[in-house]
């Protein structure tokens, strides 16, 4: 296999309900082709190749809350794929936090969306289009 092309091992987010929140990150991620890889009791992870996104009960058996400036940005391969990411959020219960469109300020071939998961955390689909 080549070089994993990620600069981060994995990221992790926390729940208060890993049944909804899978239920949630299956929908949002599967139209970017991202799926489950692993699943361990209180955690599930997701990825392409590998488990780079994943959504876990706190260790410590606090209640999970959302970090303040703190947000997670997934590839998308297309404007279509970004939209898609946002429709199915927005499907499963999430909340809008920026519709799908470009984002002239972050770069001229920026175009992403934000919404915030069930558990509150802000998540976004982003397209660099480039070609």
């Amino acid at each position: 296999m080549d070089e994993n092309p990620s600069i981060l091992s994995h990221v992790s987010l926390g729940t208060n309900d890993v049944d909804r929140a899978s239920a949630f990150y299956d929908a949002v991620l599967a139209p970017l082709g991202y799926g489950r890889l692993m699943e361990h009791p209180g955690a599930i992870a997701y990825g392409k190749v590998y488990p780079e996104f994943w959504i876990q009960a706190p260790f410590d058996g606090q209640v999970a809350a959302v970090g303040n400036g703190t947000h997670i940005a997934f590839v998308a391969s297309s404007s279509e794929a970004v939209h898609g990411f946002y429709e199915a959020a927005i499907a499963a219960g999430g909340t809008g936090d920026g519709a799908p469109g470009p984002r002239p300020d972050y770069g001229q071939e920026y175009y992403g969306c934000f919404v915030r998961d069930l558990d509150g955390h802000k998540v976004e689909a982003c397209y660099w289009a480039t070609d």
